[in-house]
């Protein structure tokens, strides 16, 4: 007998129902992939049913989110739809990446199945650099599973914590930057700034001197999520968004830098300040992720968490 013998085709799995359903309906496997129910006729709980889990399928689609191609694709098992957004306190999981762009008002998209994205640039995978400023053990970088934390303390100081990715990018590639941060300190005062983004450098006092830069940017006591960038040779001044964090909760963005004169900015799902003309057509990079907290000489606090920031490149527009 040879060692090995082939089963069966792996594109489809065969499984007994975990209740009543009907053909295409989105289930999650034992082993945590996706897929979608073959067939035609309904089905009783503990049928025997065949189970798609690779290729490409077309998905009903969470009503009023933008999807941006090779975006990971969740399932809302509460919605039924998927969706870019992946929330915390739910049994949602994983289905995909997004085949294709779809726009906010498309009721459907097509996800490659159990395909995981891949990144250039992973602040979680990838080497960084941390540079601390202010008395030593006073402004912390800590690293927990599945979040960096940068924390400015009450010593009255100037300090600046900041993650600094060692790999970068060039600027001539098309890209795009994929985030998720909460600030859990917004300060008592004024002085504090988050910066989060991509930048070719970091700076000990200030992110505004940075060169090149696009940033998602929180002002002090403010929780108005503002967004600025710079090439070089034109500056575009931090621009409320119109979305405001929450204390403690996280939110996602993303930079679609795929068409470097005219970056659009997305929020959890939404596309913000659409006519604003952010931009990085005459930077030279190369580009890097930066995560950068600062703060004047004062008591105020400041804490900030990221749970993702990576860059994933491409060649399609």
């Amino acid at each position: 007998m040879s060692e090995a013998t082939m089963e069966k085709d792996a594109s489809t799995i065969t499984v007994s129902a975990p209740a009543a359903g009907v053909s295409g309906q989105v289930i999650q496997l034992p082993d945590g992939r996706a897929g979608y129910v073959l067939g035609l006729a309904p089905y009783a709980s503990g049928d025997p049913i065949e189970v798609q889990v690779d290729n490409q399928a077309t998905l009903a689609k969470t009503a009023s989110v933008v999807v941006l191609d090779g975006d990971p694709i969740y399932w809302d098992r509460s919605a039924n739809t998927a969706t870019p957004l992946f929330a915390v306190a739910t049994a949602d999981y994983f289905i995909g990446v997004a085949v294709g762009d779809a726009a906010s008002a498309a009721t459907t998209l097509v996800v490659a199945l159990n395909v995981k994205p891949v990144y250039a640039i992973d602040i979680f995978r990838d080497r960084s650099t941390t540079v601390l400023v202010g008395t030593a053990t006073k402004p912390t970088c800590t690293w927990t599973p599945g979040r960096v934390i940068l924390s400015a303390d009450a010593t009255n100081e100037a300090q600046k914590i900041d993650v600094l990715s060692d790999l970068s990018i060039p600027i001539a590639v098309p890209f795009i930057v994929e985030g998720r941060m909460a600030i859990f300190d917004i300060s008592a005062g004024a002085n504090p700034d988050f910066n989060v983004g991509i930048a070719n450098a970091t700076h000990a006092t200030d992110a505004d001197s940075i060169t090149e830069s696009m940033f998602i940017h929180l002002d002090g006591t403010s929780l108005n999520i503002l967004a600025e960038s710079d090439d070089g040779t034109t500056e575009v001044a931090a621009a409320d968004t119109t979305v405001d964090a929450v204390d403690d909760t996280f939110f996602d963005f993303r930079f679609d830098c795929r068409v470097l004169t005219d970056i659009q900015l997305y929020i959890n799902g939404v596309n913000v300040l659409p006519a604003s003309v952010f931009k990085l057509d005459a930077a030279t990079g190369p580009m890097k992720l930066l995560a950068h907290l600062e703060k004047t000489s004062s008591t105020d606090t400041a804490v900030m968490h990221i749970a993702h920031l990576a860059i994933r490149t491409t060649d399609i527009l």
